[in-house]
């Protein structure tokens, strides 16, 4: 089997990366990823948001207030040269191209390979490897065909924010039910992606389980690393030829 090609390679400066920012109306997560865009992303080689950077995303057309500081940061640090890179999460995967056009975002498949200062790196948004859930598995897979979300874009605003809020309600309450195992990606689709990409690190959110984990892949090491959510851990992985480390956003 050819091995995939990575889709960008990284060697120079430090490489960001986030997920789970889940932004909303809450003032205190805007301002905060506001300071990432205009402080240690600025410097940065590229920033890579992987997935649920908005609680909810119903449509570009969506004229949300809250959300015009958070599109202005991210026009501003792509149009000073860093490239921002999305993959889409579970709550914003509606994200479309005006957005796009709007913050010079540039979107991303989930999967996609990196090589990350000389070592193959996956990255995705981490609600894929949850496969141990097959009933979130089958609502994921709904959501994601080209019939549903035309069908669902071309519904008035009002009943697009009824719909959000109702999937997003249902989710929490079947959440609560559920073991945790569950809702943690599955060991077997870990090892099975790595195999698959050749890879030896991974990095994914999703799961709200910030760690750093150590998998052997046919007899070869391969790390993952699980970013944390904001509303509880706001902070980012920083990628340097040194290693990979985790720091808090100062806000």
């Amino acid at each position: 089997m050819t091995p995939v090609e990575p889709s960008y390679h990284h060697e120079g400066r430090p490489v960001v990366f986030a997920a789970d920012i889940h932004l909303d109306r809450e003032q205190s997560t805007i301002d905060c990823f506001r300071t990432l865009c205009a402080g240690p992303a600025r410097e940065a080689e590229a920033l890579y948001l992987l997935g649920d950077i908005f609680d909810l995303w119903i449509g570009d057309d969506d004229p949300e207030p809250a959300y015009a500081p958070v599109m202005d940061a991210l026009a501003e640090l792509s149009g000073s040269g860093v490239p921002v890179r999305f993959i889409a999460g579970n709550r914003d995967f509606l994200l479309g191209d005006e957005f796009c056009r709007q913050t010079g975002v540039q979107r991303l498949d989930d999967h996609t390979l990196i090589d990350l200062f000389g070592t193959r790196t996956l990255l995705c948004h981490g609600d894929s490897l949850c496969t141990d859930d097959h009933e979130f598995q089958r609502f994921r897979a709904q959501l994601r065909t080209e019939q549903w979300q035309r069908e669902f874009l071309a519904k008035p605003l009002t009943e697009r924010h009824r719909i959000a809020a109702e999937l997003r309600d249902g989710s929490r309450d079947a959440m609560a039910d559920k073991a945790n195992a569950l809702m943690d990606v599955s060991a077997q689709a870990v090892q099975d992606t790595l195999r698959g990409y050749q890879a030896r690190q991974l990095i994914h959110g999703h799961t709200h389980r910030p760690a750093h984990h150590e998998h052997m892949i046919d007899g070869h090491s391969a790390t993952r690393y699980v970013l944390s959510d904001w509303p509880q851990h706001p902070s980012m992985l920083i990628a340097t030829a040194a290693g990979l480390r985790v720091e808090t956003i100062g806000c």
